[in-house]
């Protein structure tokens, strides 16, 4: 067995994986880099629905697209808390590295 795969934590979703080496850990659909909180922000925030989240990442399938908002319904309180930190941390990049467009 490779090291790759001792680092993989399955999940009780099929498409789902968690490994540390990818993504830092977050959650995400298995075989890409595409985490399960982007898929849940695109569903919840932008209003998308699974065929359009589709258009935006077609290499991934509607089965996994459904099994992505399964598991963030089942860990949403972990995943909005992921969410919320990710966006602190862009809101202080922002105020250190202001944009210089105009």
């Amino acid at each position: 067995m490779t090291e790759q795969a001792l680092r993989k934590e399955t999940t009780s979703h099929p498409y789902i994986v968690i490994n540390k080496d990818v993504c830092g850990g977050s959650p995400i659909i298995e075989g890409t880099r595409t985490r399960v909180i982007d898929i849940a922000i695109e569903y919840e925030v932008l209003g998308r629905s699974p065929d359009e989240i589709i258009r935006s990442h077609p290499h991934v399938s509607l089965y996994q697209i459904h099994d992505a908002l399964s598991f963030y319904y089942e860990n949403r309180v972990e995943l909005d808390q992921k969410i919320k930190q990710d966006q602190e941390f862009i809101t202080r990049l922002k105020v250190n590295f202001p944009s210089k467009m105009v």
